[in-house]
């Protein structure tokens, strides 16, 4: 572990990461020049998950992380388990990482009986010892306020646009919001891209049925342009093709989908590597096996974005720093 990480007074960084997506927490302590906390990690026959640090973390600043892929459920109660460990190991102060935030689609209640299952999460991270969360990208800044502490809510669209920008011809650019929802996000990334003009699609939605919306018209001139399709995340990819088939009837010279987070559940893989676009670009705030990659897919790595925020929050320095000086 480096002199920079460890002589800031008494304080001492520690970094612990579940069991769904090491690759990500390795490369955020190469980042920040530190190791891995040793983590003794394991299942019970019956389901039941044991965690046990495997040295003293006595007054350290702890960062937990932990990706949130299928099967969802198992990697957030392992997540819960460890901040519970080092809570009772006496860590002064725990802060959760997840960069996927887990059950945030449902951050309200779109019928009666209804559950808020956001809020729900970040009581569950309260309660468990959590004093701090860190995400990115969330599905509505809304869930921010669920939680009684200090949110990071960090920002990939400079990594996703300055990418973008090295791949299109900026001047004839036009940034496509997958739904009426997501307009202001749209208009950010419009800013990175140099003032291009935005359209949307819009869409219908029957809330009985999950993972299906049906895109039907575009709002805007894309005729002859490229579109940047943008979306904070894909699950099954259908919406998002059905997005891109719009825009194609509409005349849209080629599409380029950008996204946060790639959750691929199947069968997005084939969906969207025969949807039409030209570049599916995501980052790696989840695992994404080999089965559903595809020719067309760019993964971009959100770690360096997630280690500077950690320098910051133990350091006690400005997270906002990070966006520009923009909240």
């Amino acid at each position: 572990m480096s002199s920079e990480i460890t002589a800031q007074g008494e304080k001492k960084l520690v970094l612990a990461t579940g069991r769904a997506h090491p690759e990500l927490a390795e490369e955020i302590a190469r980042c920040l020049d530190t190791d891995l906390l040793p983590l003794a990690s394991y299942d019970f026959a019956n389901g039941e998950i044991y965690v046990r640090p495997g040295e003293s973390v006595r007054g350290t600043d702890a960062f937990v992380i932990q990706a949130h892929p299928a099967p969802m459920n198992n990697w957030l109660m392992e997540q819960l388990i460890t901040v519970d460990a080092l809570k009772r190991a006496s860590a002064k102060r725990i802060t959760v990482v997840s960069p996927f935030y887990p059950y945030a689609r449902q951050d309200k209640k779109g019928r009666g009986r209804e559950p808020i299952s956001a809020r729900l999460i970040a009581d569950l991270y309260k309660t468990a010892g959590a004093d701090r969360i860190m995400s990115v990208d969330l599905h509505t800044s809304q869930i921010q306020g669920f939680f009684d502490g200090p949110v990071d809510h960090l920002m990939a669209i400079p990594l996703l646009a300055d990418y973008i920008r090295t791949r299109v011809d900026v001047s004839n650019v036009t940034v496509v919001s997958p739904d009426t929802g997501r307009v202001r996000v749209a208009e950010q990334w419009a800013e990175r891209l140099g003032g291009a003009p935005l359209a949307f699609v819009h869409k219908s939605r029957d809330l009985t049925v999950p993972n299906q919306a049906v895109s039907k018209q575009v709002v805007g001139q894309v005729a002859g342009r490229t579109c940047v399709l943008i979306d904070d995340m894909i699950d099954t990819g259908g919406t998002i093709a059905g997005a891109v088939r719009v825009l194609k009837e509409a005349g849209a010279k080629d599409v380029i989908i950008a996204a946060t987070h790639a959750v691929f559940s199947d069968p997005a893989a084939r969906t969207l590597a025969e949807s039409g676009a030209r570049e599916v670009v995501v980052t790696n705030t989840l695992p994404i096996p080999a089965a559903k990659r595809f020719e067309q897919l760019t993964v971009l790595s959100i770690a360096p974005l997630i280690a500077r925020a950690i320098k910051e929050v133990f350091e006690d320095g400005s997270v906002t720093s990070l966006f520009d000086g923009k909240a």
